[in-house]
């Protein structure tokens, strides 16, 4: 028979063990209600949102950037499709094995690679690769599996059709950087390519559009399997310029591989018809994306292809500063129009001899033959007489020394030397001698071609200022302007009609008869002066033996047709010697070229309503005269 102790104590101890198993239970239970709570209740939001996130994500919807155009309707910057590849670091379990996949697949550079993800950190998306070619995007799309987060997004590229015609007009467009995005533009999400030079940075926020999003849904690798919204981007507006691209096209090629400017502009409106500048640069290379040591080599080269010599080139204007110093002289009856002074080929001054270009200078000279034969020492004499401050007013007064406000960014303001600049620049006393350098453009005076175009504007206009601008309107895709620029109207300089006639007769005389006889045309008088800008003082035999570096720069600025001009061309090329030579036949061909385009009817409308004060001085001056 079995003890009934044993059974006691065996039926104790499977009591003891059930219990302590429902114990164990019960705290499995209560911690895994815990949890729950914790998972469902206290932190369910957030794990919702997590798996929100997994299964679906918005992306960016770069809007379409708007068009540019000539005033003729030639399309000067476009878009093209082009394939980006992104990254979703989220989905990216190792960067590194990541980037030494697609640079085993594809052969790209690993350093820039890693530079790019770098410069984006912080960031859960990021643009790895612009401009990827079909082949690349085909290798791409066959190897999805081992490449997870990576996407490729069809989107726009900027694209100037005409290469790089019209380069420092249209400039680039660019991503922008961590300052543009916090400071001039702000609200603009991360990989936004904005405008980053020329009319593409000024009218940014006209041509940019507005930015859409869409949301789709993902699988684990985080590629996309459909779409579940959408919100659209909106296109930008379109630009119309007042460029006209044959005249552009010209001044370039005339310029060719030399360093310098043409600026073209139509001196009743102050519309800008073509803008030079070389050397120049390729806007479709930089705004595709240059490689950092392909960035550094354009920064780095000597010749400046990035500087517009255009607007922010700062030269001493050499002898065509003899227009503002005649002008000031006969209006403060420093000479009269019939004066003669003598010119023996030098003016001494103290113990300093200032030369004229003639060795045997050109002896007794009016205003008038002074002008067309840019003697010197008639000018030598008239600045001796009038001083620094009255030159120095004078040629504020026609604009130097200020921007002309042209719509384009870092414009030059040029120097307008006075005694008060001198002492607050360099400490030191105004010397006479430096007026008379002064006189004949030489000296601490700057200018930019670009004002220089204004003041030859001025002139032909009766003494009437204009606001040069590079853009004609804005209109909206579906052909309706949004905004038309209409010619600004500016008060007159108040010339005395006759004494300007003077300087506009001395001016033809210039080309007929003077230093600019290579710029006489068949097809319209021109008038017109030569500058020679001297560049360092060296005694050399001959041009041949100086360096071209220290070679002068050749000036003409000229208007055209003398009795009513239509177009105010300036020409500024560096190192090339004699404006008379060098510069005046290129301006001849450019004035030729657009008088041969013929007369638009919407342009002789937009110029007979720029100013009534044009007409009241054609008006007065017929009368005076």
């Amino acid at each position: 028979m079995t003890d009934p102790g044993l059974q006691s104590t065996g039926l104790a101890d499977i009591q003891g063990r059930l219990l302590f198993i429902k114990i164990v239970v019960l705290l499995i239970v209560a911690l895994l209600v815990v949890r729950l709570w914790q998972l469902q209740v206290r932190d369910g939001a957030y794990y919702r949102r997590l798996s929100h996130d997994n299964r679906t994500r918005s992306v960016l919807l770069h809007p379409v950037r708007g068009l540019i155009y000539d005033r003729n309707g030639i399309l000067l910057a476009d878009n093209i499709p082009s394939f980006n590849l992104y990254v979703q670091l989220d989905d990216v379990p190792d960067r590194g094995t990541l980037i030494g996949k697609l640079v085993a697949l594809l052969s790209w550079d690993e350093r820039e690679l890693n530079k790019t993800v770098q410069a984006q950190e912080g960031r859960t998306s990021i643009r790895l690769k612009r401009g990827i070619s079909l082949k690349e995007a085909a290798i791409v799309e066959s190897h999805r599996l081992d490449l997870p987060g990576v996407a490729i997004r069809p989107e726009f590229q900027r694209n100037n059709p005409q290469g790089a015609y019209a380069a420092h007009v249209l400039g680039y467009v660019g991503i922008a950087s961590k300052e543009q995005l916090a400071q001039e533009y702000q609200g603009l999400p991360l990989e936004s390519i904005v405008g980053q030079y020329g009319v593409e940075r000024i009218y940014e926020r006209t041509l940019q559009g507005r930015v859409g999003r869409k949301l789709i849904e993902v699988d684990a690798l985080g590629h996309e399997k459909r779409m579940i919204s959408v919100d659209k981007p909106q296109e930008g507006n379109d630009v119309h310029l007042t460029i006209d691209f044959r005249l552009q096209k010209l001044a370039e090629d005339l310029l060719g591989e030399e360093a310098g400017a043409i600026v073209a502009l139509d001196p009743r409106t102050g519309e800008l018809l073509a803008l030079a500048s070389r050397p120049s640069f390729d806007p479709n290379a930089l705004s595709r994306g240059l490689r950092s040591d392909e960035w550094n080599s354009i920064l780095q080269d000597p010749r400046d292809p990035l500087m517009n010599r255009a607007i922010q080139g700062q030269y001493p204007p050499g002898s065509t500063f003899k227009i503002i110093m005649a002008t000031a002289a006969l209006e403060t009856n420093a000479v009269g129009l019939t004066d003669t002074l003598h010119c023996g080929g030098r003016f001494r001054l103290g113990n300093r001899t200032f030369r004229d270009w003639k060795q045997d200078g050109h002896g007794q000279i009016d205003l008038h033959h002074a002008i067309a034969d840019s003697c010197d020492v008639y000018f030598y004499r008239l600045g001796y007489r009038m001083g620094i401050e009255t030159i120095a007013a004078y040629a504020k007064q026609f604009g130097l020394g200020a921007r002309t406000g042209v719509d384009l960014p870092a414009e030059g303001t040029g120097l307008v030397p006075s005694q008060e600049w001198k002492r607050h620049a360099r400490g030191e006393p105004w010397y006479p001698g430096e007026t008379i350098s002064v006189s004949i453009g030489q000296g601490y005076v700057t200018v930019t071609p670009l004002q220089m175009a204004k003041v030859i504007a001025m002139i032909g206009n009766d003494g009437i200022p204009v606001h040069p601008h590079v853009v004609r309107g804005v209109r909206k895709r579906a052909g309706e302007w949004i905004e038309q620029r209409t010619p600004a109207q500016a008060p007159s300089l108040g010339l005395h009609p006759r004494q300007l006639e003077a300087i506009q007769a001395a001016l033809a005389a210039v080309v007929t008869e003077g230093t600019a006889q290579e710029a006489r045309s068949s097809m319209a008088k021109i008038a017109g002066k030569t500058g020679t800008a001297q560049v360092v003082s060296l005694r050399r035999k001959s041009e041949e033996e100086t360096p071209k570096r220290f070679r002068d720069h050749a000036w003409f600025v000229a208007y055209a047709p003398f009795e009513r001009p239509r177009i105010a061309v300036v020409v500024l090329l560096e190192h090339m010697g004699h404006g008379g030579s060098a510069a005046a036949p290129l301006a001849k061909e450019l004035i030729e070229a657009y008088l041969s385009f013929g007369i638009d009817a919407q342009d002789e409308t937009r110029a007979s309503s720029a100013s009534p004060a044009h007409k009241m001085m054609k008006a007065r001056t017929r009368f005076d005269g």
